[in-house]
């Protein structure tokens, strides 16, 4: 989805995939919807790692958190993620169930789900 403010509670426990920056409101909205995995844009990272502070902080909630870089693809453009998008971030919740930073998000995705199922 083109932002997570698309999301609701009936995403609970699922990957949701999604333009918006990783900033705290990313966070507060992947907390408050309950998903399993969220990726979003880095944003360019920013000011005291605005750009990623929400994944940084699902981490205490052990959700997964993925930022792609916001030269590897749009922000605002979930399809563009998923298709373009190269994991620029990854919380330890992230890093702990095997995602790579530098590989492309979709790879890295759909490993998380393989291994989930096996």
């Amino acid at each position: 989805m083109d932002s997570i403010a698309f999301a609701s509670s009936a995403q609970a426990g699922d990957v949701i995939v999604t333009g918006s920056h990783g900033g705290t409101s990313a966070g507060e909205y992947a907390v408050g919807f309950g998903v399993r995995v969220v990726v979003c844009n880095d944003a360019g990272i920013g000011k005291n790692k605005a750009g990623i502070a929400g994944l940084a902080a699902i981490d205490a909630q052990k959700i997964v958190g993925i930022a792609v870089g916001h030269e590897s693809s749009r922000i605002g453009d979930g399809n563009d993620v998923w298709e373009c998008g190269i994991v620029t971030y990854a919380n330890p919740t992230a890093v702990a169930a095997g995602v790579r930073v530098g590989s492309r998000v979709s790879e890295e995705v759909l490993a998380l789900i393989e291994r989930s199922v096996d």
